[in-house]
């Protein structure tokens, strides 16, 4: 009877350690994808601001090599 009991309860800990990791997967992986969309962000915004820098530059270039 000890033997089983033993088990059970080896068996119920090893139950109780997968789900904790498993919350902590879970909430690693959202904490990711909030990074992930922050980033996104932030080079789209960096991509708007190079592309507004970078028309008069290359309209002035082309006055240049049409010269």
């Amino acid at each position: 009877m000890l033997w089983l009991m033993l088990c059970t309860a080896l068996a119920f800990c090893g139950i109780a350690v997968l789900g904790v990791l498993g919350v902590r997967v879970y909430l690693e992986t959202g904490r990711l994808a909030r990074q992930i969309a922050a980033s996104s962000q932030a080079l789209g915004t960096a991509a708007d601001r190079f592309q507004r820098t970078a028309e008069p530059l290359a309209a002035r270039a082309g006055d240049l090599a049409r010269r």
